[in-house]
């Protein structure tokens, strides 16, 4: 158990039989005519939704303690993604709700850090940034000039903004939450 006023961004809580992932959390302060309040954005694990809620600061609150695992991907039958336990060997299915958009990020034998709860799995947590090759693009309309953006199709098929210097086979960083250009890694042939 911890304390509302104690509540962090990626803790997990378990609340009337859901876990929720705390997404904001802001603490309040009290005037004299009305106590401080702790108001928190939190996802639902199992539906994806986001909620509001306001706890006292000393409102007791259940932590749940995920087991994270590095899973190994490797298909997809459409209503389900299936890890596997390079370990073990066990394979695990993943409900696609849970991946939803960022089934673009994912590649067959990639590794892939997995929580579970129960020995259910209950979310997949993506890298930061993943590296892409471009696959097609515009030619440059001024080479000098990176303040200019121009679409560019990546090899999983998502389409981004680059900057101007940037050619078809190049290697570019994209971030997976706001999917948009960070940097190029590496240049084509």
């Amino acid at each position: 158990m911890i304390l509302a006023s104690e509540l962090r961004v990626g803790m997990t809580l378990s609340l009337q039989g859901q876990l929720f992932r705390v997404v904001e959390a802001v603490r309040h302060a009290g005037t004299a005519q009305q106590k401080g309040f702790v108001s928190a954005k939190l996802r639902n694990l199992r539906t994806g939704t986001l909620t509001e809620q306001r706890f006292r600061p000393d409102d007791p609150l259940p932590e749940v303690d995920l087991d994270k695992r590095p899973m190994e991907y490797l298909y997809s039958d459409g209503e389900a993604f299936y890890f596997m336990d390079p370990t073990t060997f066990d394979q695990v299915a993943v409900p696609s709700v849970l991946i939803g958009e960022n089934a673009a990020f994912l590649r067959a034998n990639e590794r892939i850090l997995l929580e579970l709860y129960q020995g259910e799995p209950v979310a997949v947590v993506f890298p930061d940034t993943v590296d892409l090759r471009v696959t097609r693009t515009a030619p440059p309309l001024r080479d000098k000039e990176s303040h200019v953006h121009k679409p560019a199709v990546l090899e999983n098929g998502l389409q981004v903004l680059v900057p101007q210097f940037v050619m078809e086979g190049d290697v570019v960083r994209i971030n997976v939450h706001t999917r948009t250009y960070v940097d190029r890694v590496a240049k084509g042939t």
